[in-house]
């Protein structure tokens, strides 16, 4: 079992329950963990035996630059959702962080971390 990791995709977006958060937008931080089965691409050479991570970035920008959720969960649950409907793909783990999020103290980041099986 092979694993890609993707950290750190950065989007500007407009999730959040606060009204200011819906308006003004914020930056999110985006890291895919995906688990897969590339024994054959690392014999073949081939991109069409592993998982394309462009194609993988491309659907995670989709979900979180053009749609609008009121909690990072739900976010990270599309994310998660999308790739598990990747050929190949047998789990993932979504984590988004949210670096800007409206607390009122000194805090560096706040992130959701979810991990999904595909179920078939």
């Amino acid at each position: 079992m092979e694993k890609i990791i993707m950290e750190k995709l950065e989007f500007y977006a407009y999730h959040g329950v606060l009204q200011e958060e819906k308006d003004l937008g914020q930056r999110f931080l985006v890291d895919v963990e995906i688990g897969f089965e590339g024994a054959k691409a690392g014999k073949s050479d081939k991109i069409e035996d592993t998982i394309n991570y462009a194609t993988v970035y491309d659907g995670v920008k989709n979900i979180v630059v053009n749609q609008k959720f009121n909690l990072i969960e739900k976010l990270a649950e599309e994310i998660a959702s999308y790739v598990l409907t990747i050929d190949k793909v047998y789990w993932c783990k979504v984590r988004v962080n949210k670096p800007q999020a409206p607390i009122a103290g000194i805090f560096n980041n706040v992130a959701i971390e979810i991990m999904r099986e595909r179920n078939d």
